[in-house]
């Protein structure tokens, strides 16, 4: 949580006289016991000043009552009025009947229903004015309110205005938010740690009225005003960190310096030309490559636009130039297929290539390890199994991990430590959006591949409803019975309670009897690895005609065979998702098909099931699922140890990130390391929202 800076002695002067400072623990504020203080905790705050940041997640208009005439139904809305009656009437409810409460304004009149209200009954009297607030319903044509809240008139506690609505954890109620949030409001007053040249510049609230305006709103227009301000502040913070972390990246270390000459070389061998994406970033890897300082690039590219042939051509250039060059891969299955690929494009130029699995005999594992020590292998290509700590390298001068979002952060970390500063080559085939890619990847370089090679045909893709199911499946059939393969997806591995939806399990069971002349095959998670792995290779093999699965195809081999996927209750997958399981056909010269068979037709399914059949551009759908769905489900955001961002939204808010972006290299340039005295206050507010992030050292 953000803090103010200062010094410490002075507030632990303060705190000594009893004075609230931004550190004053929770547990000491008047009501806070030990388990409201552990509620507090599980929202973030655990001092006063962490209570500023628990920001409203929503706001209740109370400034005007509305007339009980003018009441609509489902919402939630404020009334004034007298009580005309009281009585406990109705049916009874767990033995006791409901109090209900006539209330009438000049226009009208509306029950308010309390159960179980025996406790309150003697709080209305006939004639007495009331204010309640609560969502409007009928019940047999007569306007209701149930459970309110309610204040006599002109009595403490009757509150008008923008009403703000925090998130809440067990024990802890929105009048103990509000309370807490009044204890702290004199905490609001402390200096902006924004310097003010910034805030003249980009006309930005200071930072006491977009507090303050954030929970006690006095306009529509400064609640916005104030919002703006903390956006642009958690943008700021985060780009500084970034750039930060990346201009020290490498900063003191020297780098192996690989010549790139060899790399084109082998580009220029090659029995087909590079696409013009594919040969622009070969030329951004070629000149981090020469560089003495180590290369930390990403390099994204959408399905099959052949990202492993550039890396093929850095790992060529990096064994010319006297190193080693090892790629991690996900999954055992696209290991094997790497090695293949490598053995086949590198045995015959006289480099030896080698695979490390989980699966090899101790003595096969002891005799690679030793040739590897040993600088008799130039290239390693394996899984997790290549960062386990007897796995030593001669001279390691290139690291390559291909679909890196696989891979945790400390993973990636235990492989580049093998090497004495080696060049780290990153890769992923997940659509990210660019916006996204930038604070995701803010402290490496990327690159992107935005073509596809010549003679791809885009998939062509239908959205259908679950009455043309049969139609799809008779399609399915045509392919199949001319020698292709087909993927049919479901979201579940087996039938629930719980959930609706077509589970593998019960696809797998249909397809069998629907197909008995082909041979149809079961892969989901629940399966252990070698499991999984043997029935990946029968389908590459086309022993497996049909593979029925879950997600875990999304991140496959590469089947060129295979023409057709269908994907049950699409409406269960988010629009990245399906682009990568979409991606697993049409990698051959024959014209491919995908099936979204949309089960509930809700209006976030029609639309993403509308983006797929007219899109075909991976950072595009990106685009549009990030702005349908968030940053968090688009793309686990949290794995990358990357801060959580509080009031920003990245697929909303991207011209304020534009603008927190320019500001922040402005600021560095001016001062790299936050060093001068007038940015103390703004590197102090970096470090808290970096603290602990092993990756990001500023």
């Amino acid at each position: 949580m953000p803090k103010t800076s200062g010094s410490a002695s002075h507030t632990h002067k303060k705190e000594e006289e009893g004075v609230l400072t931004m550190q004053t623990p929770v547990s000491k504020l008047k009501g806070i016991g030990p388990k409201k203080a552990a509620a507090l905790k599980e929202l973030g705050a655990e001092t006063a000043g962490d209570l500023l940041y628990i920001l409203p997640r929503r706001y209740e208009d109370r400034r005007q009552p509305v007339r009980i005439a003018d009441l609509k139904l489902g919402k939630d809305q404020l009334i004034e009025g007298s009580v005309v009656s009281r009585c406990f009437s109705g049916f009874r409810r767990g033995g006791k009947s409901p109090l209900v409460v006539l209330i009438q304004d000049n226009s009208g009149l509306i029950e308010i229903v309390f159960f179980s209200g025996s406790y309150i009954t003697n709080l209305f009297k006939v004639g007495e004015m009331f204010s309640f607030f609560g969502r409007v319903s009928e019940n047999r044509g007569q306007l209701q309110m149930v459970h309110p809240e309610f204040h006599r008139l002109h009595e403490p506690g009757d509150v008008r205005g923008i009403l703000p609505v925090y998130p809440l954890s067990k024990g802890l109620t929105q009048n103990d938010m509000r309370r807490l949030l009044e204890t702290a409001k004199p905490l609001m007053d402390e200096e902006d740690w924004l310097p003010e040249a910034v805030r003249e510049e980009h006309r930005l609230a200071d930072l006491p009225f977009a507090l303050k305006n954030i929970h006690w709103p006095a306009s529509e227009r400064k609640l916005l005003e104030g919002r703006y301000r903390l956006v642009f502040d958690e943008f700021l913070t985060l780009e500084l960190g970034l750039k930060m972390a990346k201009s020290k990246s490498g900063q003191e270390k020297h780098g192996a310096v690989i010549q790139p000459e060899a790399g084109d070389a082998f580009i220029a061998s090659l029995p087909f030309s590079l696409t013009e994406g594919q040969m622009r970033t070969w030329k951004e890897i070629g000149r981090d490559l020469q560089s003495d300082l180590p290369m930390n690039r990403l390099v994204q590219g959408d399905v099959g636009s052949g990202k492993t042939v550039v890396a093929e051509a850095a790992m060529y250039a990096a064994v010319k130039s006297g190193y080693q060059a090892v790629m991690m891969a996900p999954t055992g299955i696209l290991a094997r297929q790497h090695a293949q690929t490598f053995k086949r494009d590198f045995e015959p130029l006289g480099i030896k290539t080698a695979l490390l699995h989980g699966g090899m005999s101790a003595a096969a594992r002891r005799e690679l390890l030793q040739k590897l020590a040993d600088g008799e292998i130039d290239m390693l290509i394996g899984t997790h199994a290549v960062i386990q700590p007897d796995v030593k390298f001669f001279h390691l001068g290139l690291v390559v991990t291909d679909e890196q979002h696989r891979f945790g952060v400390g993973q990636r970390k235990m492989l580049s430590s093998k090497g004495a500063a080696p060049n780290i080559l990153v890769m992923t085939a997940t659509p990210i959006p660019r916006t996204l890619a930038v604070i995701l990847y803010g402290d490496q370089d990327i690159s992107i591949i935005d073509t596809l090679p010549s003679g791809r045909k885009p998939v062509k893709t239908f959205a259908v409803s679950s009455s043309q199911r049969d139609q799809v499946y008779d399609k399915l059939k045509e392919e199949l019975a001319v020698g292709r393969q087909a993927y049919a997806v479901a979201p579940f591995i087996e039938d629930s309670d719980q959930m609706e939806g077509m589970s593998a399990q019960r696809l797998y069971e249909e397809m069998q009897k629907r197909f008995p002349q082909f041979h149809v095959g079961l892969l989901h998670g629940g399966m252990d690895a070698e499991q999984k792995e043997q029935i990946m290779t029968d389908f590459s093999e086309k022993k497996i005609d049909l593979l029925v699965s879950t997600v875990v195809i999304e991140v496959g081999i590469d089947v060129p065979n295979a023409t057709v996927m269908v994907i049950e209750n699409a409406e269960r997958f988010g629009l990245a998702q399906m682009h990568q399981l979409r991606g697993r056909v049409g990698r051959g010269s024959e014209q491919a098909f995908c099936y979204l068979i949309v089960d509930q037709e809700t209006e976030i399914a029609r639309r993403r099931a509308e983006i797929m059949a007219r899109c075909s551009d991976g950072f595009q759908i990106a685009e549009d699922d990030l702005i349908l769905r968030g940053p968090g489900e688009l793309f686990g955001t949290r794995q990358h140890g990357l801060p959580e961002l509080k009031i920003a939204d990245l697929g909303r808010h991207q011209k304020v990130l534009k603008a927190a972006e320019e500001t922040a290299e402005e600021i560095l340039k001016d001062d790299p390391q936050l060093e001068k005295e007038e940015n103390q206050s703004v590197r102090e507010k970096v470090e808290n929202m970096f603290h602990g992030d092993g990756r990001l050292e500023i």
